[in-house]
């Protein structure tokens, strides 16, 4: 009987001392604002793909060209060449 006394005490003392570390890791995750912390990086992540689904979005749904406009003429040097009037 000694024996399963001893068992049962030293069981009790391992579940009450996890039950104690878990309720102090629960209260110290608490008060450093875990939960909201925790939010925030998920709201980041959707945040994240939201930014790259929109980009890609963008990037497919825009023209490869305008119409008969195929780019921009380079610009003058005015200082070189003067305009000339009309």
């Amino acid at each position: 009987m000694d024996l399963q006394k001893v068992t049962t005490g030293v069981t009790a003392a391992a579940v009450i001392g996890t039950g104690a570390t878990v309720g102090v890791n629960y209260q110290v995750d608490q008060m450093q604002g875990g939960p909201q912390k925790r939010e925030d990086a998920q709201i980041e992540k959707i945040r994240q793909v939201v930014r790259e689904e929109v980009y890609l979005q963008l990037v497919n749904a825009w023209p490869k060209t305008s119409g008969p406009v195929k780019g921009l003429a380079p610009p003058k040097n005015y200082k070189n060449q003067i305009p000339q009037q009309k």
